[in-house]
């Protein structure tokens, strides 16, 4: 039997994160992001980010209109935190997510990947201050949000 990949402890970037429980190569599906699947419209009536302080980040969306939910029926997937600078990726393959990491992450690490949430207004200060990051990345961006579009 082989030794679990991750473990769940406090994390100094929020909350409880998932940590390497062993050395993880380079290109390893170190586990699949699972809850429920509901479409975007059930998503936006079970979380009111407009309303929330410190919005919970446990939606993942596969395409316009479907989601996974890791509130109900998730895995410790939804344990993974935000990082400017991340160690791992998140793949969608089939309508399936796998995180998946993109470098040698030594035991111990905490895994991270960047969550690239959607903005709808660019000049949303307030959603950035919501959804503020806090990786300690050297370049941290400041939130989970995606970056700002650069005009050309």
């Amino acid at each position: 039997m082989h030794k679990p990949l991750l473990e769940i402890r406090s994390s100094t970037i929020q909350g409880f994160g998932a940590f390497a429980a062993r050395r993880i190569r380079k290109g390893i599906r170190v586990i699949e992001y699972v809850g429920e699947i509901i479409t975007s419209l059930e998503a936006d009536s079970r979380y009111d980010d407009s309303v929330a302080q410190h919005p919970h980040v446990l939606l993942f969306s596969i395409d316009e209109h479907t989601v996974i939910d890791a509130g109900a029926g998730g895995n410790e997937a939804r344990f993974i935190n935000h990082s400017c600078q991340p160690n791992c990726e998140a793949i969608i393959e089939k309508k399936h997510v796998y995180i998946v990491s993109n470098r040698v992450i030594d035991r111990g690490e905490e895994l991270t990947y960047d969550y690239n949430l959607t903005r709808e207004d660019d000049e949303d200060n307030d959603l950035e201050k919501r959804y503020k990051c806090n990786c300690g990345s050297k370049d941290c961006r400041g939130t989970m949000l995606k970056p700002r579009k650069t005009s050309k």
